[in-house]
């Protein structure tokens, strides 16, 4: 097996510890592999995806990172039939879009959140 060094951020390396010990990984890279298996499916299911579709995005992200989500909400807005938005009792906040459109826009939206770093998880749920 090929040998890759990757950087993750203190907090992030605490949250994938706290994951590993309660999923039942043997370790970092265990995890770190499921994580892409994961990823993989989801981008081959996305990419297969043709013609008109509905899903949901849920996206979330702390508080003061309003401006990606409004910047994208406005670029998409000829898919995006409903959002709510919802913020915690911990400053964070959660977007659920309903979508409806073309397949490739769709997933085209859903790539613009997942590279925004300052969403902290992006989900598309195909319906």
């Amino acid at each position: 097996m090929t040998v890759v060094s990757l950087s993750f951020p203190e907090s992030m390396l605490k949250e994938m510890d706290e994951v590993q010990k309660g999923s039942g990984f043997t370790g970092r890279s265990e995890l770190v592999r499921a994580a892409i298996r994961m990823m993989l499916e989801d981008s081959r299911e996305r990419a297969t995806a043709v013609g008109d579709m509905n899903g949901l995005l849920i996206v979330t992200h702390d508080e003061e990172q309003e401006a990606p989500v409004t910047k994208l909400n406005h670029q998409y807005e000829d898919i995006i039939t409903t959002h709510v938005h919802n913020k915690t009792k911990t400053s964070m906040c959660i977007e659920v879009f309903v979508l409806q459109g073309d397949a490739k826009k769709i997933n085209a939206m859903t790539k613009s959140f997942q590279a925004e770093d300052k969403m902290k998880s992006t989900k598309l749920i195909p319906i």
